[in-house]
């Protein structure tokens, strides 16, 4: 029986970011595109047919967010994560990286302090500077085989007066699943030094069955009270082109702050095909991402294997969540320069460059799973190939 998953879907000529968009990015499209962090799936089936029958309805005026929209995403956090949320506390984002830029303009200050911890997601910081706040930084630990939050790190930004804390989990690009002790003792210094913590858990139902997501604001009733967690449906279900984020704020004040910054930007509108997407894939999606979990997981195991018997100085840093896996490059002995190169104009295989994420990244590279498995059977082929080449 073929997998779902294994159909090779055409998406070039579809305005398509990570493909059609090669050219711009990389200078060539010839390439496996393996960067953008979207999927090459196609979404559930409750999905399409939702939107389909919208379209077949013909009018597609102004519309606001239902009862039933909002009961899904409180539903959804309840039966994936054990999060009991009121839906009075959600409002809308246009996506996770809009929706940052909106707490942060409204719950800091210019010139205000946020930390990041590299090597993480590009677009937080070019966020916080164009609001006109400081990035300040708590790079992540790594023993060679696993990245761990520094805390000591974390508490010298807090005690240097930051306002505010992007929490990047479950973390891209390193795909650490925080435990609740973690989070916990994370949370304890934010609250001893008066610090928002914006939780971006976009991938949080993307986490492989050896670990659990836990729910920043879940952890503790004062957590809660100190925090913002940002959500879509669009990793989940590879909804990213139709804009339709999450943003839950149990404090009441903070969420008044929020809504006057969506007026500000005139952005509390709904997308037709957005709210009804998201509808469709929290009540009637969760087998289909069983699936995907499980093929996912096989990808993964395929891409270790592969490694270890074409490429062996590429040293893969296990996941665990995400579909995105971050490669330690640094046994090619190659620049960062170097070895964007080699990868794209050499082994024809377009990820993102680990240096985007921090200079904690340079000699890393970021590989997308999210794809059926013969591409990532090429991949590495392609990989390898290009690097005994040159040996």
């Amino acid at each position: 029986m073929v997998n779902r998953f294994d159909e090779h879907i055409q998406r070039f000529h579809t305005a398509s970011v990570k493909w059609d968009g090669m050219k711009q990015r990389f200078h060539t499209d010839k390439a496996l595109p393996m960067w953008v962090a979207d999927m090459d799936f196609a979404a559930p089936e409750p999905v399409l047919e939702a939107l389909a029958q919208r379209v077949q309805h013909g009018v597609f005026g102004y519309t606001y967010r239902t009862e039933e929209y909002l009961n899904s995403i409180r539903s959804w956090l309840f039966r994936r994560h054990r999060f009991t949320i009121d839906t009075s506390w959600i409002a809308h984002a246009p996506g996770i990286v809009p929706g940052v830029g909106f707490i942060i303009d409204a719950l800091t200050q210019v010139g205000d302090k946020v930390v990041i911890q590299p090597p993480v997601y590009y677009p937080f910081e070019r966020v916080i500077r164009n609001y006109q706040r400081e990035a300040v930084y708590a790079p992540l630990a790594f023993d060679g085989n696993r990245y761990h939050m520094d805390f000591d790190a974390l508490e010298r930004q807090f005690q240097s007066g930051a306002k505010a804390w992007i929490l990047c989990s479950p973390h891209n690009p390193v795909g650490r699943v925080w435990t609740e002790d973690e989070l916990r003792t994370a949370g304890e210094l934010a609250l001893a030094y008066h610090v928002t913590v914006i939780s971006d858990e976009i991938h949080h139902d993307l986490v492989f069955k050896r670990y659990r997501h836990t729910p920043f604001a879940s952890i503790d009733e004062r957590f809660k009270n100190i925090s913002v967690t940002a959500i879509a449906p669009s990793k989940t279900f590879n909804l990213a082109g139709l804009q339709t984020a999450v943003v839950i704020i149990p404090n009441p004040d903070m969420l008044i702050k929020y809504r006057k910054v969506l007026q500000k930007y005139s952005m509390e509108g709904a997308n037709t095909f957005g709210a009804l997407a998201l509808e469709a894939a929290y009540r009637s999606g969760e087998s289909w991402l069983d699936e995907l979990l499980d093929y996912l997981d096989d990808n993964l195991t395929t891409l270790r294997r592969l490694l270890a018997e074409q490429m062996p100085e590429i040293h893969l840093i296990e996941p665990e969540g995400t579909y995105l896996v971050w490669l330690d490059c640094r046994e090619l002995g190659l620049s960062k320069e170097e070895l964007d190169h080699f990868f794209i104009h050499e082994a024809g295989v377009a990820l993102d460059e680990g240096h985007l994420f921090g200079e904690e990244g340079n000699g890393f590279q970021r590989i997308n799973l999210a794809c059926p498995r013969t591409v990532i059977e090429e991949a590495v082929t392609r990989i390898a190939t290009a690097w005994h080449t040159r040996h």
